[in-house]
């Protein structure tokens, strides 16, 4: 059977059809539809949201552990959080077969940075896997789970963007079930205490050497013979760049399996060929080794050290030119930066709060960040996920050892944030004794990645009904007393809850709770919320003059018109938060204009 499947639809049937018992994730572009793809093969896979990467890969390594197949995946930043585990585990080895899926995202599209986690594996010393095609994404997948039990060890599974999202023909075959390995105790080979870990770290090396065959005799890793002038060489999606470019006037190694790095059938290849180019993105890791092993090639020097390696990237670093296009004036093209929208519950609080005079804002990884922009200027730094409040903290405590400080932090991140790993920091701001404000944006969803269930929703990732985590007992239960819970649509709400949090001097914490606008409404939120968003707001032109204070909102479903000096709202887009009409002074804007044929 063919399908026409995305690269992270693919990842999924080859879960599917490699045996994979239990899988488990954090959303994060661009790995998200991974893990929900593979939910949709219920019955077969048990798959689970987990609160943040590490835990994710700490529950596919004790499914590993009990006998199963099993599998993580994330994007690129994640496994930053998981790096403790996956260390751990490849000194222990697995039991079922573990794989690591990293989402990398060369070009930072939707990421703070663009780290190249190949590092990785070469640092934790396990398998890496390479796929350039959606066949292959399945195909390699399936391999990687042979390996990983073939040779006692996790191994790491590196995609990029353009291969998540990308779509190719993939031969699609039936599940092979594999059987639940038995648990065998053994304290020696599991339990990582000094002198246990001390003899598994020898393990490791004995274990490199055979990969390191393997690496060689592999057809994982092969090369294709056509001109002989130009040899590339190349691994995941810069193989296609490159085929793209070079077509048959050049001879290819397509690298699939590249930890530990095959350089036997490397130099096998550079025998044949009289220039070699190394095409990857992001890091030269290809490079650096065939370097270190005096094998002549060309890379970094002239292709660039970061973005993505695009077709025409590559042709301009080499030929000095990139293909002829259509020409066309670039000053009309209109930039269309990333906004909130219409009806976002964190419009109103950003709007309030960056008006706000001495006050440091902590921001924090989602939808959210974007409170940084015009018009709310509401964002000073954004670190990492969960830094907001903990840093947040940081600043407060230094801010205060300054004579006659008067400036507050506020830290603000998202309910999902909160669970990935602001429980930590706001502990570390009750623990400490902290004076900083800690807001949460609880949306009732995990928004910025496409609408996936966290421990605050009541379901599961496979729609199951299961316990809903109150924030404001848990905010309690980490030791802050001074809580409130507003809806952020109302202004006034909003500001007098600022001016309580700011007259404190101990911790608070401001739970902002309103559903995301996107969002299919639960039974709960339909019954607690009134079913939100019913009614659309409307101008009557005839009170408006044409202050534009409502467009300071921000809301895309506000314009003005320049000719006639009005603001006009889009009811294609318009959904009643009813932010603007509270900041209009002339009171000309309401939802129930709209009934009597206002525009």
């Amino acid at each position: 059977m063919k399908q026409l499947m995305t690269g992270n639809e693919a990842i999924a049937r080859g879960a599917y059809e490699a045996g994979v018992k239990y899988a488990t994730a954090y959303p994060g572009t661009p790995s998200t539809e991974i893990l929900e793809n593979v939910a949709k093969y219920k019955g077969d896979i048990s798959a689970e949201w987990a609160p943040n990467e590490k835990v994710a890969l700490e529950s596919a390594i004790g499914g590993s552990i009990a006998g199963a197949r099993t599998m993580a995946s994330m994007k690129h930043v994640g496994v930053n959080v998981a790096a403790d585990p996956l260390f751990t585990y490849a000194y222990t080895g697995v039991n079922g077969g573990m794989v690591l899926i990293s989402a990398d995202e060369p070009g930072m599209h939707s990421s703070q940075n663009e780290q190249d986690n190949r590092n990785y594996a070469k640092f934790a010393k396990i398998p890496l896997f390479e796929p350039s095609t959606s066949q292959e994404a399945k195909d390699m997948l399936k391999k990687a789970f042979e390996v990983s039990e073939e040779f006692d060890t996790p191994v790491l599974y590196r995609v990029t963007t353009r291969l998540c999202h990308s779509k190719g023909i993939v031969e699609c075959y039936d599940r092979e079930e594999v059987k639940i390995k038995d648990y065998v105790k053994n304290a020696s080979k599991m339990v990582t205490v000094p002198a246990f870990a001390r003899v598994r770290r020898a393990v490791v090396e004995e274990r490199t050497k055979k990969l390191q065959e393997f690496s060689n005799t592999t057809d994982l890793n092969s090369y294709e013979m056509n001109d002989t002038k130009i040899g590339v060489i190349a691994s995941g999606m810069c193989v296609n760049y490159a085929k793209e470019v070079f077509g048959k006037d050049a001879s290819y190694m397509k690298l699939g399996f590249t930890n530990p790095m095959p350089i036997e059938k490397i130099k096998e290849f550079a025998s044949k060929v009289d220039k070699i180019y190394v095409i990857e993105e992001n890091d030269p890791f290809i490079e650096e080794q065939l370097k270190m092993n005096k094998i002549d090639c060309i890379g970094k020097d002239v292709l660039p050290p970061f973005g993505e390696m695009t077709p025409d990237n590559i042709r301009k670093s080499i030929f000095g030119k990139t293909n002829d296009t259509i020409e066309f004036n670039e000053d009309l093209v209109v930039p269309r930066p990333p906004s909130l929208c219409a009806g976002c519950p964190h419009r109103g609080f950003f709007y309030e709060i960056g008006k706000r005079k001495n006050i440091m804002i902590a921001g924090d990884i989602g939808c959210y960040s974007l409170g940084f922009a015009e018009p709310y200027n509401a964002l000073d730094f954004i670190v990492c996920m969960g830094a907001s409040l903990s840093a947040g903290h940081g600043a407060q405590k230094v801010l205060n050892m300054k004579k006659d400080n008067n400036m507050r932090v506020v830290g603000v991140l998202g309910d999902s944030t909160f669970f990935h790993t602001g429980v930590n920091s706001l502990l570390d701001v009750a623990y400490n004794k902290g004076n900083s404000i800690s807001v949460i944006l609880d949306n009732r969803i995990t928004g910025m990645t496409g609408h996936q269930q966290n421990p605050g929703t009541g379901y599961t990732l496979q729609g199951e009904e299961t316990k809903e985590v109150d924030i404001e007992n848990l905010v309690r239960a980490c030791g802050i007393e001074n809580i409130r819970v507003i809806n952020p649509n109302d202004l006034k709400q909003v500001n007098e809850t600022l001016d309580w949090a700011l007259a404190l001097d101990e911790p608070s914490v401001i739970i902002t709770r309103w559903p995301c606008v996107l969002k299919k409404f639960s039974k709960q939120d339909i019954e607690e919320f009134n079913k939100p968003f019913t009614d659309k707001c409307s101008i009557d032109h005839e009170s408006c003059v044409g202050c534009k204070l409502c467009i300071k909102t921000g809301c895309p479903a506000l314009s003005f018109d320049k000719e006639n000096k009005v603001a006009n709202i889009d009811k294609n887009q318009c959904v009643g938060c009813n932010v603007c009409a509270q900041v209009c002074p002339k009171e000309a804007i309401s939802k129930q204009a709209i009934s009597k044929g206002v525009m």
